[in-house]
């Protein structure tokens, strides 16, 4: 098979969370223990980072897998889903991994893949550590998947965890409270493996204090040790100076994602990095400084609060549960701009109303419908969207609702893309 064919033989044999939802999500560790087996077990030959949540935990992979590059470490990233490619799941050094070693990797464990049936995210899963074994990589940020306990990458033993919150999201799988999402999400805490929790949350702290003892692991909660000042918006990048206490650790970080809510991931990514430095880990404070200030060149993210136009400012972002799309609402009211136009759509498992009520009844919508199984009919969108007073015209398409609202736009007014990831996708 070429690329495309392995690519639609992927597609086409393995069920795929993203296009058709809870049917493609496996409750146990079995296939990806079997694949890796077959290989060798990859991922016990590498360091390894684990980094899940419920938001934030790209953005954090992602600022991680720049300071290690930029200090000179080697580095796999592992993350999920993709926007425009499905190489870029896995990449090293912000490369992503070739067309050749999907194709080879897809026929050499075909006859395993038909054996097995697993779904779409236990082969890529396997892939990657594949890959990251082959290529020597000091280390290695793997982004969770769903959840953690059960989620396919948690058949690593890490060097450290890293949660970076709870919020509802994906309630018909990990449970409908934030406690029992975060048992879920502490099933990455691992024995004796120091772990990070990038916020505090009084209904869900002391399930990983329970969790870290369970574990004999030392448990770090980031807002709690550290915090920020001299927050300003500059151009593009978002300024921040981070204080232990009273003494600076970082002053004047130039930060390149520069949503507001990477506030709360920095503080997450400088805890990570002080023990990581405990650990042994060599990283210079102007490596830091020069990757976080170039994260998106670095390794390749897009869609986080991204700038696709100036005049008028088109600005698209993957949030796309409450906790996401209240920190997109402080982004779109901190942006000067006349009239806001909301390209949205979502996908049908979400809490759709929860997101709605966030929206604000003064913008004009343009309400459209992703391409997958899971996208939840424009027409539906537009009549929820009418109970909450928000009005606007409904496209079959993403690209036509995209393209009405640049006809619409005046160079004063802001477009915001979003709603799902797979929107953003498509807009890309």
């Amino acid at each position: 098979m070429n690329y495309k064919q392995t690519l639609d033989y992927l597609y086409s044999k393995l069920p795929m969370f993203t296009r058709v939802g809870a049917v493609a999500y496996r409750k146990d560790l079995h296939n990806t223990i079997a694949m890796c087996e077959q290989l060798g077990n990859p991922q016990d030959k590498f360091k390894t980072i684990h980094v899940g949540g419920t938001n934030g935990k790209g953005s954090t992979s992602h600022m991680l897998a720049a300071i290690l590059q930029q200090a000179g470490y080697k580095t796999g990233l592992y993350t999920s889903p993709h926007l425009k490619d499905f190489r870029e799941r896995i990449r090293i050094n912000g490369e992503m991994v070739p067309e050749t070693f999907v194709i080879d990797f897809v026929n050499e464990q075909q006859n395993l893949m038909e054996k097995l049936q697993p779904s779409f995210f236990e082969v890529t899963v396997a892939m990657a550590f594949s890959y990251f074994e082959k290529e020597k990589v000091d280390i290695a940020i793997i982004e969770v998947g769903l959840g953690g306990r059960i989620d396919s990458t948690n058949i690593i033993t890490p060097e450290l965890s890293v949660i970076t919150n709870i919020s509802l999201d994906h309630t018909n799988i990990l449970g409908s409270t934030l406690p029992e999402i975060a048992r879920e999400k502490a099933g990455i805490i691992k024995n004796k493996v120091p772990v990070v929790i990038g916020e505090t949350q009084s209904e869900t702290g002391e399930i990983f204090i329970q969790k870290a003892d369970q574990t004999n692991s030392l448990i770090y909660f980031a807002d709690q040790d550290l915090s920020l000042h001299q927050l300003k918006k500059a151009g593009k990048y978002l300024n921040v100076a981070i204080y232990n206490g009273d003494q600076p650790i970082y002053q004047d970080l130039e930060l390149d994602l520069n949503g507001a809510y990477q506030c709360k991931n920095i503080l997450t990514v400088i805890e990570a990095i002080q023990i990581l430095k405990k650990q042994g880990f060599k990283i210079e404070d102007k490596a830091l400084y020069t990757a976080l200030k170039n994260v998106k060149g670095l390794t390749g993210l897009q869609g986080r609060w991204q700038t696709l136009n100036e005049k008028p400012l088109i600005i698209c972002d993957t949030g796309h549960n409450m906790a996401g799309i209240s920190e997109v609402m402080q982004n779109i009211n901190d942006t000067p701009h006349d009239q806001l136009h909301m390209v949205i759509g979502m996908v049908k498992d979400k809490d759709i109303n929860g997101v709605l009520k966030l929206l604000p009844a003064d913008a004009h919508y343009y309400f459209c419908q992703p391409e997958l199984e899971r996208a939840l009919p424009a027409t539906e969108l537009a009549e929820q969207a009418k109970n909450h007073n928000l009005i606007g015209d409904v496209f079959p398409s993403v690209d036509l609702a995209f393209h009405a609202a640049k006809d619409n736009a005046n160079v004063n007014d802001l477009i915001f893309i979003g709603g799902s990831t797979f929107v953003v996708a498509e807009v890309l």
